[in-house]
């Protein structure tokens, strides 16, 4: 350990304390960030692009935030089909209490699938370690996709070598692993986004560092001064001292004391500041075009309204062509790789994104009453949505007949005595 420690002590320029580090904890991609050397994720920009730089990008941790978040907190549930027509929940299912409890020890259900949602976000790949007890899973163990490589076999099966963090490994076959991979040009690994993206990002964080630096001096070209003949250099020395001690964010908007007759005067914007930052603005609907996620839900409106119905259409984009497909994702991966075969054709596990109507109550009550007049819910199939108890009378399990097939609506609709737009019939107005 002590040779590595010095021999990153040569290559950095740097002494370097052999308790600052665990090289056996550090995977390949941290390290080769650490030393800069070839296959880092060094940007154009001259900014290193990994999972924790990338987070300190505003637009790319609210879009991370916001589709594993959803993932996480949407309910989930292991369905059991007993027919074609009638599915209900897998009561007493081993599986059911890892997916909707306890998927693994610290865990709760939804922290377990926002992890696992952002690895697919950042890495494109996330790995959980099947925990068995027979034949039954017991638990599932997330492993960090940085120590995974993932190997097909002759046989056409993946093998997965793991690396441990006290440095060892070990080689899980494909019957071991939960693995979700995103969008893939081999079918076996995800493509990592943040490879992908590292130029948007780059350019993102070295503008958040120059604005940064620019806060810090305090030094904004938007004065200048003037000076009738040539400055004393005891006053250019004041002079020097001054603006150097007024400098800073919290000295901005401080008054300098001129001398020998000179004058302030000041400037307009400079195109180059002005193209700044509208860089600083196209990056956040760069980053946000990558995940999928509509920029109003980053808090980039300046190209759209902030009300009405073209924010409304964007959610529903949102769920439908970003959220619904990492929810498919989701749904097949779990039933290949954590349902046991011989359940295929019985057990599916299945997102309810009708949660997502709680948000907003007249959309959620329109559905409600539809579905009612429609026969689709009986007032209790409404109740149960809304985790209340089901109507002590009979009337509370009745399903309302269709408006066009009601006899009394069909009556109405041929009485020539009833006004069809919803009111009785005035009696013609002559002139």
């Amino acid at each position: 350990m002590g040779y590595l420690t010095n021999l990153l002590g040569a290559l950095t320029g740097k002494p370097q304390a052999s308790s600052s580090f665990d090289l056996t904890n550090m995977s390949p991609e941290n390290l080769r960030d650490f030393l800069r050397i070839g296959g880092s994720m060094e940007s154009a920009s001259g900014a290193v692009v990994n999972d924790n730089s990338a987070m300190r990008v505003a637009a790319a941790w609210r879009c991370v935030n916001i589709i594993s978040g959803t993932v996480g907190s949407l309910p989930l549930d292991l369905i059991k089909r007993e027919s074609e027509k009638v599915r209900r929940p897998a009561v007493g299912h081993p599986l059911r209490k890892v997916l909707t409890i306890k998927p693994n020890v610290w865990q709760t259900p939804s922290e377990f699938r926002r992890m696992m949602q952002m690895h697919l976000l950042l890495r494109g790949n996330a790995y959980a370690l099947k925990v068995r007890m027979g034949r039954d899973i017991v638990g599932l163990i997330p492993i960090i996709p940085d120590r995974v490589m993932v190997e097909q076999m002759p046989d056409m099966s993946l093998r997965y070598q793991v690396t441990r963090s006290n440095g060892s490994t070990k080689f899980y076959q494909q019957a071991e692993i939960l693995h979700l991979r995103g969008m893939s040009l081999d079918g076996i690994k995800g493509l990592s986004v943040i490879s992908h993206m590292r130029e948007s990002l780059g350019l993102a964080l070295q503008g958040e560092l120059a604005g940064a630096k620019l806060m810090k001096t305090g030094q904004l070209a938007n004065t200048v001064l003037t000076h009738p003949n040539k400055l004393s250099p005891e006053a250019y020395n004041r002079l020097k001292d001054s603006i150097a001690a007024s400098g800073g964010s919290e000295n901005a908007g401080g008054t300098r004391i001129l001398e020998e007759g000179m004058k302030l005067e000041a400037l307009a914007m400079k195109a180059t500041d002005m193209q700044f930052l509208e860089q600083r603005n196209f990056q956040r609907y760069d980053i946000a075009m990558f995940f999928g996620v509509p920029p109003h839900m980053i808090g980039a409106t300046e190209k759209s309204t902030s009300w009405g119905s073209g924010i409304e259409q964007m959610g529903i984009g949102f769920v439908t062509y970003t959220l619904n497909d990492w929810l498919v994702t989701w749904q097949e991966a779990l039933k290949r790789d954590v349902i046991d075969e011989r359940e295929w054709d019985t057990i599916d596990v299945r997102f309810f994104p009708q949660a997502l109507l709680k948000g907003d109550t007249k959309t959620q009550w329109d559905a409600f009453t539809k579905g009612r007049q429609w026969g689709v819910y009986s007032a209790n199939d409404v109740r149960a949505l809304l985790d209340l108890n089901p109507r002590d009378d009979a009337e509370g399990n009745e399903y309302a007949a269709p408006p066009n097939q009601n006899p009394d609506a069909a009556a109405a609709a041929t009485d020539p005595t009833v006004d069809q737009t919803g009111g009785p019939d005035e009696p013609e107005q002559t002139a």
